[in-house]
């Protein structure tokens, strides 16, 4: 109940809220419905049109498929194996590095004082001069389809070589069908690099350096190339891949294209060229020391590397490359101690050669028992090449070129066709029951004399009735370095 004394403004004051706050809160109701109001517009609308745009994306262009890897069966247009391309460009340096520096300090440190710089400028300048043979012409001679007898022209000037960096692509040889073929052809440059290098070591100190230009460039065309095609190239007479091959010769790293084509080329040169004038004792057998420890690890990626993929059989040439070596220098060591009553450095790492040439054949088909025994033979066996033999016969192999090329390659192949092991390289030898691989095996070694010494004979002969092969008497006595080149090793 009002008490009719209390003034109606005072009962209303506070109680009635003004003008001005009627408006605020109008116009924040109004405010609110509104946002409310577009959100719900916006949420709608996006509801409406997601499936819309759900049901029509933007279509993707296809992604184009991915080149095949090269192997065996596909050669055109594909990826090769990364694994074995590296490895193989690893064996290409080691393999170089075997001739420069290493063939050069290992004869350099042999020859007298006066002949070392044109020693070590004959491995270089074959080095040089064989590179380009091979790109303009030797390399398809060898390794490119043609006939059984020589390989046909269709790489001359390296050209037709597919090496698509864009896409990633090559066509491979079939013979490397993992690598490129611009690295296949790099590594067997190497193996054509370094065997008529092996040459000069025979007629050290003697032969005019432009005769022996020309004797390598000749040697280098008509016979290593036709003989690495018997061996190695495709439908070879002497291929052991090719079912006519005349026979199946096992040649995993060069024992017939590389040693015993150089030894054999090196005694012809002996004998046409006649004995030096007057010898002496090494130069420097530390020299002879640091290139033979070059030779030896650089022949890793000889024998190793001619599996020309990073595999099982890769593995296992380098273990018995490994063990051969060391057991023949050792044998060599032995038997010179018993002989001379004094163990050389010069006889240890002749040693230690030896073994690296004779189980070059033998690398991939060869176990740890068969690498043993080709070392011990290689021992014995080169070491009287280099001292029984070559006085017997009486000619001047400087550098023992055929006592430790020639007889290790011959020892080396023979004992392939002995111990070669079906489970390490797919062919028996002797010892699984397979007698008539040192058949073959003597067969091909046959040939390759044959064949190397007729045509190493009339290159020589060519060269001796147009330039003249020796340097003359006064020459030879006052040394090759000076009077050739200009030049003294101090």
């Amino acid at each position: 109940m009002l008490h009719s004394n209390i003034p109606f403004a005072e009962f209303t004051k506070g109680k009635i809220p003004s003008t001005a706050k009627i408006f605020r809160s109008i116009a924040l109701a109004l405010f609110v419905a509104s946002f409310v109001s577009c959100f719900a517009s916006s949420l709608s609308v996006a509801q409406d049109t997601a499936p819309a745009a759900a049901a029509t994306p933007a279509a993707a262009p296809p992604a184009p498929p991915a080149p095949p890897a090269c192997d065996a069966k596909t050669q055109e247009k594909c990826t090769v194996n990364s694994g074995d391309t590296a490895w193989m460009l690893t064996s290409v340096a080691l393999v170089l590095m075997m001739t420069v520096p290493g063939l050069g300090l290992f004869y350099g440190g042999m020859v007298r004082k006066k002949n070392v710089g044109d020693t070590v400028m004959t491995s270089f300048a074959i080095t040089c001069l064989v590179t380009v043979l091979w790109a303009a012409f030797n390399y398809s001679l060898a390794f490119r389809g043609g006939t059984p007898f020589i390989g046909g022209l269709d790489r001359a000037f390296l050209q037709g070589i597919l090496s698509d960096i864009a896409t990633g692509t090559t066509n491979p040889s079939p013979l490397a069908p993992t690598i490129p073929e611009t690295v296949y052809i790099c590594f067997q440059m190497t193996f054509a690099i370094i065997t008529p290098a092996l040459i000069a070591g025979a007629f050290a100190e003697r032969m005019k350096f432009s005769a022996m230009l020309w004797f390598i460039a000749l040697w280098a065309t008509v016979v290593y190339a036709p003989i690495a095609h018997w061996v190695w190239g495709p439908g070879g007479i002497l291929n052991a891949g090719n079912d006519q091959a005349w026979f199946k010769v096992l040649d995993f790293a060069g024992g017939t294209v590389v040693h015993i084509n150089s030894g054999t080329a090196g005694l012809i040169a002996c004998l046409v060229l006649g004995a030096r004038k007057d010898s002496g004792p090494a130069h420097n057998i530390v020299l002879t020391f640091i290139g033979a420890s070059l030779l030896w690890v650089g022949w890793f990626g000889f024998n190793a590397g001619s599996a020309v993929t990073a595999n099982v059989q890769a593995g296992m040439a380098m273990l018995v490359t490994q063990l051969a070596t060391a057991i023949a220098a050792l044998t060599w060591m032995l038997v010179e101690w018993s002989m001379r009553q004094k163990p050389t450095v010069v006889g240890i790492c002749s040693g230690a050669v030896a073994g690296l040439v004779a189980i070059t054949p033998a690398s991939g088909f060869v176990g740890p028992i068969g690498a043993l025994v080709i070392g011990i033979a290689a021992g014995v066996f080169c070491y009287w090449g280099t001292t029984g033999l070559k006085h017997m016969f009486g000619y001047d192999d400087a550098l023992d070129a055929f006592g430790v090329h020639g007889v290790g390659g011959i020892v080396g192949a023979l004992l392939t066709g002995v111990f070669a092991i079906s489970e390490y390289g797919g062919t028996p030898g002797w010892i699984e029951g397979n007698p008539h691989q040192v058949i073959n095996q003597a067969a091909g070694i046959s040939i390759v004399l044959v064949y190397d010494v007729i045509v190493t004979f009339i290159i020589l002969k060519l060269i001796d009735w147009t330039i003249g092969l020796r340097v003359a008497q006064d020459v030879e006595r006052e040394g090759l370095d000076l009077t050739l080149h200009g030049e003294i090793v101090h």
